[in-house]
């Protein structure tokens, strides 16, 4: 889909889904941001963070798509970027230490543009590390993960205090199931886990099965109606 394209560093959220370039640490994001039905609206924005890179993961990734759909669904408008080193963004790839700056960089232009809204944070696999990580720091409203790394990265000390989701497929290929449902057994405030029987690391065949999921379990968690 065509999109239209607006200028860099826009002084306000687009009014409809559009395309543009936030200035990061390490140079130009590439960026997309669409909202939600009027009818709909919540005063909130989510990001969506994709998958690595290195294994070609973009903002076009069909769970993060699918993700950044169920947000919208709910009344949140979304914003998806690629990181550092992908598509038309500049810089090269930083094992998530740049790339937690370039989500940094992006949370600090919406909360210049939308300074009353809530900041949800949303990644699948590399990018729900990268969120996971920064979402303390970053003050995130609320934090939806797919698929988190564990044993692949290191999550980091200060785990949200947030609503936060976590969704994992059973029969995940490249993270270890067992290895998340231990890492969320284990803490003091776990997340909310949707375990997903039958289902692998990119939910081939499941991505409804994951939007609905999303979308039922975020219900509770959403900011006030725009109005």
């Amino acid at each position: 889909m065509n999109l239209p394209e607006l200028p860099p560093n826009p002084a306000s959220f687009p009014a409809e889904a559009a395309a543009f370039t936030l200035t990061g640490p390490a140079g130009a994001l590439e960026c997309i941001g669409d909202v939600a039905e009027r009818a709909d609206a919540r005063r909130g924005v989510a990001v969506v963070c994709h998958p690595n890179p290195v294994q070609g993961g973009t903002m076009h990734n069909k769970v993060v798509t699918m993700v950044e759909r169920a947000l919208r669904e709910s009344g949140l408008d979304t914003l998806r970027f690629n990181f550092r080193g992908t598509g038309a963004s500049e810089g090269t790839y930083d094992d998530g230490n740049g790339e937690s700056e370039d989500l940094a960089g992006v949370v600090a232009w919406l909360r210049r543009v939308r300074p009353g809204d809530a900041l949800w944070l949303a990644g699948f696999s590399f990018g729900s590390y990268v969120t996971i990580r920064n979402a303390a720091r970053l003050k995130a409203d609320a934090l939806v993960s797919i698929a988190p790394p564990v044993g692949r990265w290191t999550m980091g000390d200060a785990l949200p205090a947030c609503p936060w989701l976590v969704v994992m497929g059973e029969a995940d290929e490249v993270v270890e199931p067992q290895a998340v449902f231990d890492w969320i057994a284990g803490m003091d405030q776990p997340p909310e886990l949707i375990r997903m029987p039958e289902t692998g690391h990119f939910f081939h065949r499941r991505l409804m099965d994951l939007r609905g999921a999303v979308k039922h379990a975020i219900a509770d968690w959403l900011p006030p109606a725009r109005g």
